[in-house]
C-alpha cells in the first residue's frame, strides 16, 4: 500500500477490510485465511493512510491567518530566539474547523513569553500544508510528515489575540521540570547526554555529538533503545525480588514470579512513559506485555510470537508506523538477534562468545537498512558499541534514572548525576576518536531496493547457526550493494541535476569523470542543505568525490550549505564572486578562467560589472560547453548583468539550458537576454508559496512565450537534465513527476 500513488477512498477501504476479516469465518482454509489477513490490513492501511492525508491543511487556506486554541506537545525547543514546537489544536475549533492531527509551529523571535509543554494555548497561525524538498537520497519529510500525523506546518502571528489558557500537568510537563532540575544540579553541557538516556529529551544535543554517534553506529543508544527498557524491567524485577526477601509471606498470596514480572512491566512502563514512548521503546513494552500475558494464562510464548504479536499490535493500532526507519530497524534488529544468537546459558567463556556474536550480527545486520533509510552507515559500529553499550546500559542509565528518583531531593540525586555524567565523559573521548577512523562514514551509491534485500539475506545467511553449509558466501550477497551499477556520461557529454532546496540554488555538474558542485542551498535553524541534500544527492547519485566548488556569491540562499561541501571534501578547489563572505578559503572566479574536464569545457563568463556594489550582480557565471550542448550557471544576476553579458559572443549554434537567474525575479530574463541565449530548458530553483512571489509570472511568461521548456523545483522536485555528446540536452528525470506516493503534494 505505502508504494502506491493513490490510495483507495476511506469508505471502499474499511469496505473491503471488513469483508476480509468477515470472509475468514466463511472459508477456514489456512492459505485462504492467511490471504484474508493480508487484504484486511491493507485495506486498513489504506484507511489511515487516506484519513491522514483528508486531515491535512486545505490547499485553499494556505498563507491565510487562523485562531487556533490547543495543548503544546512534547517539548519545545528554542533555537536562539525563536521557539519550535509542537501543537495539537482542539478537535473543535471557535472558528468551526474540525482539525485532527498535530501542528509544527515555529514562534520567532520570542523572548518575554515562552511556551512550555503541556500548557494550553490561543494562537494565531499563519498555516500550510506539510511539503519539503524531493531529491536523490534526501530524506523525505512529507513521509515524515504523515507517519507523525502533522497536518500542518507555520508560524505565530503577532497579535492581541495571542495568550495562554490553562496550565495543565501531563507527562511531558514532568520530563521538562527534570531536564531543568538535571541542568540545575550538573550543568546543561554535562547533562545533554543524560537527560537523552533519560527522558528522551534530545534539545541538548549538538550537530558534533549526532555526527559522532552516526559515524560509531552508536545513534540507537542515544535514542533510547528497547535495551534500556529492558534494564528498566530488570530493576523492577530485582525490587520485586528483595521485597519478596524482607516479606516472605507475600509468596503464600502471589507467586513471586507472577510479581516480578508485573513489577518489572510497571517500571518499563514508567521509564517508557517518562522517555516520550519513542518507536523502540514501545516496541519493548509490547514484547513484554505479551511475556507477561503469556506467563499469566499459563502458555510458553515463543521469540518470534511474541516479536510478531508485538509488530501486530503496534500496526493495528497505528499502520503509519511502518514509514518510520525506526520501526523496520527496530524489528529488524530483535529479530536478527533471534534468529543468528542462540546459547550463552555456559561458563563465563560462551557468555562472552555470545555477546560478541550477537554484536557482531546487529553490527552487519543492520548496514544494508541504514544504507537503504539513511544513506550511510558505520563500518566501526562493532568495536564502537563493545565500548559504549555496556558502560551505557549498565553504569549511567541506571545512574541516570536513580537520579530522577531522587529528584525531589537535589543533594541527593546530584551525587549519581554527577558519576554518570563523569562515566559519558570518559565514554565520549574514544568514540570520537573512532568517529575519525576509515569506514566510520561508509557511504554508496543507492541502487534500489533490490541490493538491499540480497544483503539482508546475506547477513542471515553468515550469522545462522553451524550447520548451515557455506555460511562465508553470504558475503557475495553483500556485492550488489557495496558495487551498485552506474553509469557515468560518455566524453564530451555531462549530466546535471538542479537540487530541490526551496528558496536557493544547488546544481551539481558531472562529466565522465569529474564532478563539480555550483551553490549549496541555504543554512536555515539546525542545518543546511549543504548537509541535508547536496552531500547526500552527490553519494546516492554516485558522483562522489566533488572536484569543484562554486560559490556564485555569498549570500546565504546560495553559499550557507557550502561549509558542508567543503569540509567533506577538503582537495576540492573552490571559487566564488564574493570570497570574503565565505567561511573558507576561495579564489575569486575571475574571468576568464577556464579549464576542460573529459572533453568538457568549463569558463566563468564575464559579467562585465566587477564594480556592482549589489551582491547579486557578483554572482559568478558559469558555462558549461559539451559537444552537443551547453548549461548556462547564472546565479543571482540582475538585468543590468544580462544585459552586459548579452553584448559579449554568449550565441552558439549548440542548445542552451539555463538557471532562471535569481529564482525567476521579476527583473531578469528579460526579452533581449533570452533572445542572446535562446534556451531550451530553464529552470527556476525557488521555494514552495515562497514570500517572494519567485518566480514572478512576466519572467514565466517570456520563457512559455518562446517556447522553452519550463520547469520550477518547488513544483518539480530535483531535474536531472541530460546532455549526451551527440544529442540535444533533455530532461531525464522530475523527482516529483510523475507522482509516485500517495503523499506526495
Amino acid at each position: 500500500m505505502q508504494i502506491l500513488p493513490a490510495l483507495p477512498s476511506r469508505p471502499m477501504a474499511l469496505v473491503a477490510c471488513a469483508l476480509a476479516l468477515a470472509s475468514m469465518f466463511l472459508w477456514r482454509h489456512p492459505a485462504y485465511r492467511h490471504g484474508a489477513w493480508w487484504v484486511a490490513f491493507a485495506a486498513w492501511t489504506a484507511f489511515h493512510g487516506q484519513r491522514a492525508m483528508e486531515a491535512r491543511w486545505p490547499v485553499d487556506r494556505e498563507g491565510q491567518d487562523i485562531l487556533v486554541e490547543g495543548r503544546v506537545m512534547d517539548l519545545p525547543r528554542r533555537r536562539g530566539a525563536d521557539v519550535v514546537f509542537v501543537f495539537r489544536p482542539d478537535t473543535q475549533q471557535t472558528s468551526g474547523l474540525r482539525l485532527r492531527g498535530d501542528i509544527r509551529v515555529t514562534w520567532f523571535r520570542t523572548k518575554l513569553v515562552s511556551p512550555r509543554a503541556c500548557e494550553h494555548w490561543r494562537l494565531t497561525l499563519r498555516l500550510r500544508r506539510p511539503r519539503g524538498g524531493v531529491n536523490p537520497g534526501g530524506a523525505d519529510s512529507e513521509r515524515s510528515a504523515l507517519q507523525r500525523n502533522t497536518i500542518a506546518v507555520g508560524y505565530v502571528r503577532d497579535s492581541p489575540g495571542n495568550a495562554r489558557l490553562a496550565t495543565p500537568t501531563c507527562v511531558d510537563g514532568w520530563r521538562e521540570t527534570l531536564a531543568e532540575r538535571f541542568d540545575r544540579a550538573i550543568g546543561a553541557r554535562d547533562a545533554r547526554m543524560l537527560k537523552a538516556l533519560a527522558i528522551g529529551d534530545t534539545r541538548g544535543l549538538d550537530a558534533t555529538d549526532w555526527d559522532i554517534a552516526r559515524a560509531t553506529g552508536t545513534s540507537h543508544l542515544i535514542a533510547i533503545s528497547g535495551f534500556h527498557v529492558g534494564v528498566a524491567a530488570g530493576g523492577g524485577i530485582v525490587l520485586a525480588r528483595w521485597l519478596y526477601l524482607l516479606f516472605p509471606l507475600i509468596a503464600s498470596r502471589v507467586p513471586r514470579q507472577l510479581a516480578e514480572a508485573l513489577a518489572g512491566l510497571s517500571v518499563a512502563g514508567a521509564y517508557g512513559v517518562l522517555a516520550g514512548l519513542g518507536l523502540p521503546t514501545v516496541r519493548s513494552l509490547l514484547m513484554a506485555f505479551a511475556i507477561v500475558l503469556a506467563g499469566v494464562a499459563r502458555r510458553r510464548g515463543r521469540g518470534f510470537h511474541l516479536l510478531a504479536l508485538a509488530a501486530l499490535a503496534m500496526l493495528a493500532v497505528d499502520p503509519l508506523a511502518m514509514l518510520s526507519a525506526g520501526f523496520w530497524l527496530s524489528f529488524a534488529g530483535v529479530a536478527f538477534l533471534m534468529l543468528c544468537v542462540s546459547g550463552g546459558v555456559g561458563n563465563w567463556r560462551s557468555r562472552v562468545l555470545v555477546t560478541l556474536r550477537a554484536q557482531a550480527a546487529m553490527s552487519i545486520a543492520l548496514l544494508p537498512l541504514s544504507l537503504w533509510f539513511f544513506g550511510s552507515a558505520s563500518l566501526v559500529a562493532f568495536p564502537a558499541n563493545l565500548v559504549a553499550a555496556p558502560v551505557v546500559s549498565f553504569v549511567v542509565v541506571p545512574l541516570a534514572l536513580l537520579g530522577c528518583l531522587l529528584s525531589p531531593w537535589p543533594w541527593l540525586a546530584t551525587v549519581p548525576w554527577k558519576l554518570a555524567a563523569l562515566a559519558m565523559t570518559g565514554m565520549t573521548w574514544p568514540l570520537a576518536a573512532m568517529a575519525q577512523w576509515p569506514g566510520a562514514r561508509w557511504a554508496v551509491a543507492d541502487g534500489g531496493v533490490l541490493p538491499v534485500v540480497l544483503a539482508t539475506l546475506g547477513a542471515a545467511w553468515l550469522f545462522v547457526p553451524r550447520g548451515v553449509p557455506l555460511r562465508v558466501y553470504g558475503c557475495l550477497l553483500f556485492l550488489p550493494l557495496a558495487m551498485p551499477r552506474h553509469s557515468d556520461p560518455p566524453p564530451g557529454g555531462f549530466r546535471a541535476w538542479v537540487l530541490d532546496v526551496g528558496q536557493g540554488l544547488a546544481v551539481l555538474v558531472r562529466t565522465h569523470g569529474h564532478t563539480l558542485v555550483y551553490d549549496a542551498g541555504p543554512a536555515y535553524p539546525g542545518g543546511d542543505a549543504g548537509q541535508a541534500v547536496v552531500l547526500p544527492s552527490v553519494t546516492a547519485l554516485g558522483i562522489a568525490p566533488v572536484d569543484a566548488l562554486v560559490v556564485s556569491h555569498g549570500d546565504n540562499d546560495h553559499a550557507g550549505g557550502a561549509a558542508a561541501v567543503a569540509t567533506r571534501y577538503p582537495d576540492a578547489a573552490r571559487w566564488s564572486g564574493e570570497p570574503g563572505r565565505l567561511p573558507f578559503a576561495a579564489q575569486p572566479c575571475d574571468p576568464p578562467r577556464h579549464w576542460r574536464w573529459d572533453g568538457v569545457d568549463f569558463r566563468f563568463v564575464d559579467t562585465g560589472v566587477r564594480d556592482a556594489t549589489k551582491s547579486n550582480e557578483r554572482s559568478c557565471v558559469l558555462l558549461v560547453e559539451g559537444a552537443a550542448g551547453r548549461l548556462l550557471l547564472t546565479g543571482d544576476i540582475g538585468v543590468r548583468s544580462e544585459r552586459q553579458m548579452a553584448r559579449d559572443d554568449l550565441r552558439s549554434p549548440l542548445p542552451t539550458v539555463t538557471t532562471v537567474a535569481h529564482h525567476g525575479s521579476r527583473h531578469s530574463s528579460d526579452t533581449g537576454w533570452l533572445a542572446t541565449t535562446r534556451p531550451v530548458i530553464a529552470v527556476a530553483s525557488a521555494g514552495w508559496r515562497n514570500r517572494f512571489g519567485h518566480p514572478h509570472p512576466d519572467v514565466v511568461a517570456r520563457h512559455e512565450a518562446v517556447g522553452v521548456q519550463w520547469r520550477v523545483t518547488a513544483s518539480s522536485g530535483a531535474v536531472a537534465i541530460d546532455f549526451p555528446a551527440d544529442a540535444p540536452p533533455s530532461i531525464l528525470r522530475e523527482w516529483r513527476a510523475p507522482k509516485d506516493r500517495y503523499w506526495r503534494e
